[in-house]
């Protein structure tokens, strides 16, 4: 009688065979779309920081001065002044958020 319990050397090189091909065709359009994904995150979190902005306008009946106003009373985190891509965000006096490429000192 045979012991017929497990996989064969066959069985086990096709699924990895499958799983090497899987790999192969998804890890190229991840990478591929990064700039894409990083992007739409910052512009997410622009719109966040922006009802931040209303948020404290609502609260104290006027704009904060800054976005580091913004972290000192709690509305945003400390390490929430940047984007994933390194774009700092940015509060102009009018309450406008954007997020800017830092400056890189010559």
């Amino acid at each position: 009688m045979k012991n017929e319990k497990g996989f064969t050397l066959i069985e086990m090189m096709i699924v990895l065979m499958v799983i090497s091909v899987l790999l192969i065709i998804t890890v190229p359009n991840i990478t591929q779309h990064n700039t894409t994904i990083n992007t739409k995150g910052c512009d997410a979190f622009v719109k966040m920081v922006e009802g931040q902005v209303q948020a404290f306008n609502i609260d104290k009946k006027r704009l904060p001065s800054s976005i580091e106003e913004l972290v000192s009373t709690g509305y945003l985190k400390s390490g929430e002044t940047s984007c994933s891509d390194g774009r700092q965000i940015t509060l102009t006096a009018g309450g406008v958020v954007t997020a800017v490429e830092p400056t890189t000192p010559n």
